[in-house]
């Protein structure tokens, strides 16, 4: 294996490593890949993968040092993120003790493609953690590389993300016969408010 091939793959292996947790952007995407149109979920999951790919391209570039150098930017973020996931949260435990939100034939109603895009951006950039993790430490570990195996290693990684998002997006469709049932949706509702109101109430407290 030479040594570009090599970096790829451990971009590959240490983006997947990354993203592949159990999250606020993950529980999203997994959520409108069960409910949503096809066009949607494209829409979500790119910009998902576009984000990251910017995100790790950026902390290539040196952008990282420069978020380490101004941490009250990311406290900013830090905040208005912390809302945002409060309130997706409390939607979604809304939603658990409501059932009636669900439409007669026991599938949740569809989220537009317009509040769906802005969804994925908000949980996307309003999160500090992607600017320390994506932009912070990926970076640092893709400028580990000699010359061109660095830019290997970031199409390694920026690849993770695409293989990840668009697995994650259009295979959840393959759990749509489990969430025929008006139940099932009330559990997935009830582990994304807990996701949340978890990350949000981390968020809030500074963690």
């Amino acid at each position: 294996m030479n040594e570009s091939l090599l970096a790829a793959v451990l971009g590959l292996g240490t983006g997947l490593a990354l993203i592949v947790a159990i999250g606020a952007q993950n529980a999203y995407v997994l959520r409108l890949g069960i409910d949503g149109r096809p066009r949607t979920v494209l829409a979500v999951v790119l910009v998902c993968a576009l984000s990251d790919a910017v995100l790790i391209t950026a902390g290539v570039l040196g952008v990282g040092a420069v978020i380490e150098a101004v941490p009250t930017a990311l406290v900013a973020v830090r905040v208005l993120g912390a809302g945002f996931l409060v309130v997706y949260g409390l939607l979604a435990a809304l939603r658990v003790m409501r059932p009636g939100a669900l439409t007669s034939d026991g599938a949740p109603r569809s989220l537009r493609l317009g509040p769906a895009v802005v969804t994925a951006f908000a949980l996307t950039w309003l999160n500090p953690h992607v600017y320390l993790d994506t932009v912070v430490f990926l970076g640092s570990v893709a400028n580990q590389q000699d010359g061109e195996a660095r830019w290997w290693w970031v199409r390694g990684a920026v690849t993770a993300s695409f293989l990840w998002f668009f697995a994650l997006g259009f295979g959840a469709r393959l759990l749509r016969p489990v969430f025929s049932r008006p139940g099932a949706w009330r559990v997935l509702d009830g582990v994304i408010a807990v996701v949340m109101l978890s990350l949000g109430a981390r968020l809030a407290l500074g963690g």
